[in-house]
């Protein structure tokens, strides 16, 4: 009795222990820390080697990690400047991109293995829709791969509407389903016509009610819904319902940069250019006071929302003076920030009938990242000068 005691107090403290690794991966994780993110669950996958959700955690990680240098982050939750369909292709080295596939590999692998044992095994179902998904995810921000990338996203579907038929009160499973109809309600009919996609219609609204009742039920995907009805709030000029689910993530991950730019951009879309403005010069003082997560923060980062917010309120002067700021460090910036940069200096001169240094800007803004949107856009001026609607 003794030996059995010893033996379950040691079992006990072993998965409390990684339970904390993984609670300490996920806080890195949300709070940008993506090295530290992988270092934990690769800790805590050691020790449980055959748990595929740590596998489908590191992918996750990895891919995020990626999309982070890249401001593909940004580009979708701050700026949302990309489309579904047109996000910028990322460029992993190949010992990352192998690695990514590797650990959704085994994911999907251990997750056979149990679901051949019991069909109905729903913990197993999850981990492997998210494995699907995580996948779809790869295939559409690495490769650009959007039949593939739609055809695993359907997949994690079927998956997860099957949890919820075995667990009608599993409000996590149904994040998939919500975000799969939003995306799909959202595609061109062309896509629609998928083989993999007919009878799957998509309702936009429908998917945002869903991902709502995830961020308010949910358990393990509330800070995953939270985070993406801010990105379904702004595009569907929602913006003022996105400000209280941004402040609580603020409170939550203070060392998330990203999140006090976005809710400046939040009040700014909303209507409120004052208050935008206002927690800008709070990321620029936690900036300055050099304060944990803010210290890597490049200021060019804080010029350009700054100047972002400026443009939309006609304040022009300061707006060009923070865009130069950017471009003066073109270099050093991602590609999204600096291309949107240069195409707003030219719709600034445009505006201040200055032509000649409009169209110098616009050409930059082409040569810098010619497959960017903004870089598109700025063709358009070539031949027409920008005038606001």
């Amino acid at each position: 009795m003794l030996k059995f005691l010893a033996s379950f107090a040691i079992v006990a403290a072993t998965l409390a222990g990684q339970q904390s690794l993984i609670d300490q991966g996920f806080n890195h994780f949300y709070n940008l820390e993506y090295d530290e993110a992988i270092a934990d669950f690769e800790k805590a996958s050691a020790q449980t080697p055959t748990d595929p959700n740590l596998h489908n955690h590191m992918a996750q990680s990895l891919i995020f990690r990626e999309m982070f240098r890249d401001g593909a982050l940004e580009s979708e939750l701050v700026s949302g400047n990309n489309s579904f369909l047109r996000r910028a292709k990322l460029n992993p080295a190949p010992e990352t991109e192998k690695r990514i596939l590797e650990e959704i590999a085994k994911a999907m692998s251990l997750t056979d293995a149990a679901l051949k044992k019991n069909p109905n095994d729903t913990a197993a179902m999850y981990a492997q829709g998210i494995a699907f998904g995580l996948r779809s995810n790869y295939y559409w921000v690495v490769k650009k791969a959007w039949h593939d990338s739609l055809r695993d996203a359907t997949s994690a579907r079927k998956l997860h509407n099957r949890i919820v038929e075995l667990e009608p009160k599993n409000v996590d499973a149904r994040l998939v389903q919500g975000l799969h109809d939003y995306i799909v309600g959202s595609l061109p009919w062309s896509y629609k016509m998928l083989g993999f996609l007919i009878g799957i219609k998509g309702d936009k609204e429908k998917g945002i009610r869903t991902v709502q009742d995830v961020a308010k039920n949910g358990r393990l995907n509330r800070v995953d819904a939270e985070i993406f009805l801010c990105a379904l709030y702004r595009r569907e000029n929602q913006a003022k319902l996105a400000v209280p689910l941004v402040q609580d993530l603020i409170q939550r991950y203070p060392r998330n940069y990203l999140l006090r730019l976005e809710l400046g951009q939040m009040y700014s879309t909303s209507g409120d250019g004052v208050r935008g403005l206002q927690a800008l010069e709070e990321v620029a003082r936690l900036k300055a006071a050099q304060t944990p997560g803010f210290d890597r923060l490049p200021w060019e980062k804080i010029y350009f929302q700054e100047g972002s917010i400026q443009f939309w309120y006609n304040d022009l002067d300061h707006s060009l003076e923070n865009m130069k700021k950017v471009t003066a460090k073109a270099d050093d910036v991602d590609l999204n920030t600096g291309v949107l940069a240069y195409l707003r200096m030219g719709q600034i001169y445009d505006m201040k009938h200055r032509r000649s240094e409009a169209i110098e800007s616009y050409k930059k803004a082409i040569a810098y990242a010619p497959q960017a949107d903004a870089a598109q856009e700025s063709k358009k001026y070539l031949s027409t000068p920008y005038r606001r609607m």
